[in-house]
C-alpha cells in the first residue's frame, strides 16, 4: 500500500488528495475551510481521515503559519490564528492510532519543494517559488536546499511592508499582492454576483481589456514585481515559480515579468545593477503544496529514492 493522503489547508479552500505511488491523484476534492473555531476546523479534517485513513501509508498536511517539520507543531497560524501550537501528528494519533507517518509543512515551503522536486525550480540552485492565495506564501531555494530559517519563518512573504503610505495593517504583501483580495476588488468593480467563484469571470474581463479589471490587475501584478525585486535585492536568485490558483492564467506571469522591467527600467543604476532572474509559472498550480507536502513526507523519511523513482 503506497497511497498518501494530502491535505492543503488554505484561507479559503481545503483541498485534498489521495495520490499513489505513480504520483497520481486518485481522489481530489475540496471544501470551504471552516474559519470559525478549532472545534468546526477539526470536524472536517477529521470527516477527511474518516473517509480514508484505513486505506494510506502516510498523512502529509501543507498548513498556514510557522511549522517546526520535526514535531509538526504549527504556530501562529497565519489566516487561521486559531492552529497556533495546534499538534496535527498528536491529535491525529491520539484519534486513530495510526501506526503511520503524520508530517506537516508550511504552505508557501510545499509550494516551493513541489517545484523544487518536479517542477519549475527542479534543478535550480538558488530559486524561490511565490504562492497567490488568500494571502502571499512563499519558499526559498537556497543552495539547491529548502531554507526554513532560525525560527521557521522564513518565507512568510505576506508580512512584509512594500506600501510605506499605509498602515501596517494595509501597506503588507499579504493585502496588496493578495490574489483573492484582487479578484474581489474586480468583481465588485464589475458588479459580478457575490458570494460566487468570480475567478474565471474576471480573467475573463481582464483578457477582454475590460479596463475596470486591466487597470486593478496591472497594479497588482506591479505590487508582485515590487516583492519579486525586493527579494532579489537580498538573496540573489536565478528563477521565481510564480504559483496559486490564478497562476494557471498565463497573463499573470506575463504581466508580472512586464511589470518588473517596467520597474527596471525606472532606474537604470538599479537595472544594470542587479542580474535579472527568470519569472516564470509554477508547474503544479494550486495543486503544488498537496505534492510539496507529500514531497516533504518523503524527506521527513529519507524517502527520496523511492519519490524519484515512482513519481513522475
Amino acid at each position: 500500500m503506497h497511497d498518501f493522503l494530502c491535505i492543503d489547508i488554505g484561507g479559503t479552500n481545503l483541498k485534498y488528495a489521495v495520490i499513489n505511488h505513480a504520483g497520481e491523484m486518485i481522489i481530489h476534492d475540496k471544501v470551504k475551510t471552516p474559519a470559525q473555531d478549532l472545534g468546526t476546523f477539526m470536524a472536517v479534517i477529521y470527516r477527511i481521515l474518516d473517509q480514508h485513513s484505513q486505506h494510506i501509508s502516510g498523512i502529509a498536511i501543507s498548513v498556514p503559519g510557522q511549522v517546526d517539520p520535526a514535531t509538526g507543531i504549527v504556530y501562529h497560524g497565519g489566516s487561521l490564528p486559531f492552529l497556533d501550537k495546534i499538534n496535527f501528528p498528536e491529535l491525529i494519533h491520539k484519534r486513530y492510532g495510526l501506526e503511520i507517518s503524520v508530517h506537516v509543512e508550511n504552505d508557501g515551503k510545499a509550494g516551493a519543494l513541489a517545484e523544487l522536486w518536479l517542477g519549475s525550480l527542479k534543478d535550480v540552485q538558488n530559486g524561490a517559488a511565490i504562492i497567490l492565495g488568500t494571502g502571499v506564501g512563499g519558499g526559498l531555494i537556497l543552495n539547491g536546499q529548502l531554507f526554513y530559517g532560525s525560527h521557521f519563518q522564513a518565507g512568510e512573504l505576506s508580512f512584509m511592508f512594500t506600501d510605506t503610505s499605509q498602515s501596517m495593517n494595509r501597506g503588507i504583501v499579504g493585502i496588496n499582492a493578495s490574489a483573492v483580495g484582487m479578484v474581489k476588488t474586480i468583481a465588485d468593480k464589475i458588479g459580478l454576483p457575490k458570494n460566487q467563484d468570480n475567478g474565471l469571470a474576471v480573467f475573463q474581463h481582464i483578457q477582454n481589456g475590460d479596463s475596470r479589471a486591466v487597470i486593478p490587475f496591472q497594479q497588482y501584478c506591479r505590487n508582485v514585481a515590487y516583492l519579486i525585486l525586493n527579494i532579489q535585492t537580498v538573496v540573489d536568485l536565478t528563477t521565481f515559480a510564480i504559483g496559486g490558483g490564478i497562476s494557471r492564467q498565463g497573463i499573470v506571469t506575463e504581466t508580472i515579468n512586464a511589470q518588473y522591467d517596467a520597474l527596471l527600467n525606472e532606474n537604470m543604476i538599479v537595472k544594470e545593477s542587479l542580474s535579472r532572474p527568470k519569472i516564470k509559472q509554477a508547474a503544479f498550480g494550486n495543486d503544488a503544496n498537496l505534492f510539496g507536502a507529500l514531497y516533504s513526507l518523503f524527506m521527513a523519511q529519507d524517502h527520496t529514492g523511492m519519490a524519484e523513482k515512482n513519481i513522475s
